[in-house]
């Protein structure tokens, strides 16, 4: 996930400010995930649970994070896309639910998680986190599908979706 938002930092980063934001934030929500997960460079809490503070904190991020992509960039993406070609307006609106679901898992988790004040209530965590990574992931993979439509004006063939 890490060298995937390099890439896409690398590909379209410069291009607008809002989007070099956004990027930023995709990549801190991406380093506090590796934190929580203790990958490297992170191993101190390899096989601990991490601290209620890191997680606050990751879930602080993960909210701003879906929302700077629900109301600040998807709409004017989609705006952008019409003005390049009709059907990339079709094909970044097929993509909007599926982020929507992404969305879903993140706030979920958010709500499990973003006031635990125990150990106790982090039972599922390791699956809990597990799961809102690969909603992540595919979150990734679809942003940067939408990013594609605006810096080339190419289009995503549906059945890639």
């Amino acid at each position: 996930m890490l060298s995937r938002n390099q890439e896409a930092k690398q590909r379209w980063g410069g291009q607008d400010q809002a989007i070099d934001r956004w990027l930023e934030e995709r990549q801190l929500l991406l380093v506090q995930y590796c934190k929580l997960l203790g990958l490297p460079p992170y191993t101190e809490n390899k096989g601990q649970l991490p601290s209620l503070e890191n997680i606050h904190e990751f879930c602080e991020t993960l909210v701003d994070y879906v929302s700077a992509g629900h109301f600040e960039l998807y709409d004017r993406i989609s705006e952008q896309a019409q003005s390049i070609d009709p059907k990339s307006k079709q094909v970044a609106e097929q993509v909007y639910p599926l982020i929507a679901v992404t969305t879903e898992a993140a706030l979920k988790f958010n709500d499990t998680y973003g006031d635990a004040e125990s150990d106790e209530q982090l039972k599922h965590f390791d699956a809990d986190l597990s799961a809102v990574g690969e909603a992540i992931e595919a979150r990734l993979e679809l942003e940067d599908k939408l990013l594609q439509l605006l810096s080339h004006g190419e289009l995503i063939e549906e059945n890639t979706l």
